[in-house]
């Protein structure tokens, strides 16, 4: 056999045994006429002391890093210890060695600490993956996904395969395309998710049905996203949305606990998809920390049921709060005593192309109770004071306020207020917080379309309140200023996403069962009959024949493991990932076909 122990195995209780281990050279340390080598596989790393008897074999068959090497020797304890290896008390006394093969000097370092770039070590994942930090990600990934398998199990879900060779039904991102040889002319594409199968398993009665699942989308990366990227995918017959969220906040109670070894035992946090844009300025708030968002001002249209505050910002003739659609505060703890520069670098950073804010006001409520802005000129004591206390900001506190387009000041004071969060080390990556946010718009309005769409996919169902306001009413918009007073504007989804630490790692919805019902909604979206049976006839037609009431939701599965592993990419937790242009720089893909290929497939390219 090649070895009888790993290298993360041998301990003091091993002492005097007779061992053989295999694997690479981390390290080769040469002291007069003894040499110890640092062995690594993927358990652990052993010292290997060669003696002087050695000394001609080493020699004439030097040691190099990232050498294969067979060793058979004694288990000694170590004079010296190192405490930051499981195997530090213990070495082997070599007695005999094989190279089983060797290695040309590797493009960087294979230690945590490398010498090597990201477009490097992408280069050559291969290597990458052999350092630990590499290895506990993937181990990570691992866990989560047994937990979630032995959860799934113990709930009765069953793990059924859908298929990748599926019908393109473009709604969303983009479809990966792939030509038939059989049928020319004609392409499969990459499903975005298993969405309509798992439907339809649901229809064949498999009530309970979960896979973890390669999805596919052609859209632009960033560092959550992947072209392709994995699921937790989950559908469930005869069910209501309490039923939905109940189980799987149970799944991930479950993978904090096997992974992570913490106890979440508070229930998980919910508030709806306006309270979220309201009080956060987006659907997916981080609640580590609070610094709420003060609405000073904002569009009637967009959250009527709020209080409208503008009388305390109105009346004195500043053009930069009057002449804006939205002012927006947030109260910054503790920061009151920060500098001209600090207040000016933080101007700069909403000034940034990516946020997009002409420029920043500030109040600073001092620990003596006074108050200093930059917009004196314009403001007394009296009406900073009410604009303080309107955010909810103590002595200490700084109020930073942005003003101008309601979309873009929501999402730069948002942007800001999570930017304050990370300076002041309130997000904390050894800290939790999950959260369901609700009752999404089942609709958004497509303006260069003048036409509705689906903000989540065109399987929502409505809530059952909404159910006959949807079908009661024709779809089609009159005109773009008339799209808020339509019945479609006020139509809420029986949808729901989970939020963990300000990123959604999950998200799904009760699904449209009814034929009928689901060509509404297709007819909303803008598909006439014809398109309808063209893209979904298999789905409509499945809905004639005893189709059960049923929910889902999906988790990504990438992201969660990468939240866990206190990472911002999910790329650290994938093996073979691709990088921001979407290529495989180890494997150089994309790349071209032959020509043979292209007549087969009866193809021909038009680059232009």
């Amino acid at each position: 056999m090649f070895r009888t122990h790993t290298c993360g195995e041998l301990r003091l209780s091993d002492v005097n045994q007779t061992t053989t281990l295999a694997g690479w050279v981390q390290t080769v340390r040469k002291f007069g006429s003894i040499t110890f080598v640092d062995l690594r596989d993927r358990y652990g790393i052993t010292q290997l002391l060669f003696a002087e008897n050695l000394n001609e074999q080493l020699d004439a068959n030097p040691l190099g890093r990232e050498f294969v090497l067979q060793v058979t020797g004694t288990v000694n304890e170590r004079s010296n210890k190192n405490s930051q290896i499981p195997t530090g008390d213990v070495e082997i006394l070599v007695a005999s060695f094989t190279i089983l093969n060797k290695s040309i000097t590797p493009p960087f370092t294979i230690q945590d600490d490398t010498d090597g770039g990201d477009d490097l070590r992408m280069k050559y994942r291969f290597l990458d993956l052999r350092r630990q930090a590499v290895k506990k990600n993937l181990e990570l990934r691992y866990a989560v996904g047994r937990s979630a398998r032995n959860y799934l199990h113990e709930k009765q879900f069953m793990d059924i395969e859908t298929p990748f060779l599926i019908k393109s039904t473009p709604e969303g991102a983009r479809d990966f395309v792939v030509p038939s040889r059989m049928n020319p002319g004609q392409f499969y594409a990459l499903p975005q998710s298993p969405q309509t199968f798992k439907q339809l398993l649901m229809v064949s009665g498999y009530d309970r049905y979960y896979q973890i699942v390669k999805c596919f989308r052609d859209e632009d990366l960033r560092a959550d996203r992947q072209p392709e990227f994995t699921q937790i995918d989950c559908e469930m017959c005869f069910v209501e949305q309490e039923d939905i969220l109940q189980m799987f906040e149970g799944l991930i109670k479950r993978i904090f606990k096997d992974v992570k070894n913490i106890d979440y035992t508070e229930s998980v946090a919910r508030m709806t998809w306006e309270q979220a844009m309201w009080m956060y300025g987006n659907d997916k708030p981080d609640i580590r920390f609070d610094m709420q968002l003060c609405n000073l001002k904002f569009p009637a249209h967009s959250f009527p049921h709020q209080t409208d505050l503008s009388s305390l910002i109105n009346g004195v003739d500043f053009k930069v709060f009057d002449e804006a659609e939205t002012v927006i505060a947030i109260a910054a703890p503790g920061c009151s005593e920060f500098t001209r520069k600090q207040t000016d670098e933080l101007t700069e950073w909403v000034k940034r192309p990516q946020i997009g804010m002409k420029g920043l006001v500030y109040i600073k409520y001092n620990t003596d109770g006074t108050l200093k802005s930059s917009i004196d000129k314009f403001y007394n004591e009296e009406k900073l004071k009410a604009i303080a206390q309107a955010v909810k900001a103590v002595p200490g506190d700084l109020i930073l306020i942005l003003a101008g387009a309601e979309e873009r000041t929501r999402k730069a004071t948002s942007e800001l207020r999570l930017h304050l969060g990370q300076q002041l080390g309130l997000r904390k990556t050894d800290e939790f917080k999950l959260l369901w946010v609700l009752d999404f718009p089942l609709f958004e309005y497509a303006e260069e379309d003048n036409r509705w769409v689906a903000r989540h996919h065109p399987f929502t169902a409505p809530k059952p309140s909404d159910i006959q306001t949807m079908i009661d009413n024709n779809p089609v918009i009159e005109s773009a200023a008339d799209y808020l007073k339509h019945p479609y504007a006020n139509i809420k989804a029986n949808a729901y996403d989970m939020v963990l630490n300000g990123n959604e790692i999950g998200g799904g919805s009760i699904r449209i069962y009814q034929k009928e019902l689901q060509q509404k909604m297709f007819a909303a979206l803008g598909m006439d009959e014809a398109e309808q049976q063209h893209k979904f006839g298999f789905l409509l037609g499945a809905f004639e024949y005893g189709a059960p009431p049923h929910g889902g939701i999906a988790f990504g599965f990438d992201r969660l493991c990468s939240i866990l592993g206190g990472s911002e990419s999910i790329r650290d937790f994938i093996a073979f990932p691709k990088n921001n242009s979407g290529r495989d720089v180890m494997i150089d893909a994309p790349a071209t076909i032959d020509d043979k290929q292209f007549e087969e497939l009866q193809i021909k390219l038009n680059l232009k």
